[in-house]
C-alpha cells in the first residue's frame, strides 16, 4: 500500500512511467520523505512537513549517520498505519499552522487511539 501527501487510503496508484519515475525523482531528490509503519503502509509526505519532528529532522540530517538520510525512508516498526497516518496529517497541520498569528484551530483526535498517538508523538518529538 502506498500513500500520497493527501493519505486518501488506497492501493498503490497506476501511474504512467513518466509519473512514476517524478515520483521516484521527488523522494530521491530528498522533497519527499516515506514514512513506512509497522504494518508495510508507505506514507510519503514533503520533507518540510517531515521536519516539524524533531526525530525526524535528526535522522534525515546530518552526515551519514543514519542511513534513512540516504534513502529518504524510515521506517517505525512499533508504529501502525493508523497511527503513522494521523502523525503525517498532525505534521502537516503543524507546518501549515507554524507561523499563523490568529487562532490555530482544534486538531482532532478520536479518542481511542489518543494513548497511541501521546506514545507516538512523544518519541517523535512532534
Amino acid at each position: 500500500f502506498f500513500f500520497f501527501f493527501f493519505l486518501v487510503p488506497c492501493q498503490r496508484p497506476v501511474m504512467a512511467e513518466g509519473e512514476a519515475a517524478e515520483a521516484v525523482a521527488d523522494v530521491r531528490d530528498g522533497q519527499f520523505v516515506v514514512l513506512i509503519s509497522s504494518d508495510g503502509h508507505e506514507f510519503a509526505i514533503p520533507r518540510k512537513c517531515a521536519n516539524q519532528s524533531e526525530t525526524i529532522k535528526i535522522m534525515l540530517s546530518g552526515p551519514g549517520q543514519f542511513v534513512e538520510n540516504e534513502k529518504n525512508e524510515i521506517v517505525f516498526r512499533d508504529i501502525p498505519s493508523h497511527i503513522l497516518e494521523r502523525i503525517c496529517i498532525y505534521l502537516h497541520f503543524k507546518y501549515r499552522y507554524q507561523n499563523l498569528c490568529k487562532e490555530i484551530p482544534v486538531f482532532p483526535i478520536k479518542p481511542e487511539i489518543v494513548i497511541d498517538l501521546l506514545m507516538a508523538a512523544n518519541f517523535l518529538d512532534a
